[in-house]
């Protein structure tokens, strides 16, 4: 089985867009786990009333993790991407086996109900 578990140091910057940043942190023949990175939006703003450009932004990150097996995907955002970096994190100090890493996303992916499409 092959796979890829990326350190920060070597994370791939995969897309840009004017609003997030997203990165793949793992990619294995049965699972890929991106993180998308919320970024200020720099651009000018659309309107042209001033209220509304300066109108506050909720900026929040999320996992994508993708059970290519079963072809869905689940989003984690708000806290349970705060779980999942706390997982992410602890992965950093104590390097899981694949085994391990593969059993924690399959985990998550039971709550997966989205199809994955291709995009």
């Amino acid at each position: 089985m092959k796979s890829a578990w990326l350190a920060p140091s070597a994370v791939q910057d995969i897309h840009r867009s004017r609003s997030r940043t997203m990165h793949t942190l793992y990619d294995s023949d049965t699972f890929s786990v991106t993180h998308l990175l919320a970024t200020p939006d720099t651009a000018p703003a659309a309107t042209s009333t001033a209220a509304s450009a300066e109108a506050p932004t909720l900026l929040r990150h999320g996992f994508e993790i993708v059970d290519k097996r079963a072809g869905k995907e689940i989003y984690l955002d708000g806290s349970w991407a705060e779980l999942f970096q706390q997982r992410l994190a602890e992965w950093q100090r104590n390097m899981p086996t694949q085994e391990e890493v593969e059993d924690t996303l399959a985990q998550y992916a039971e709550l997966a109900n989205i199809p994955l499409h291709v995009h």
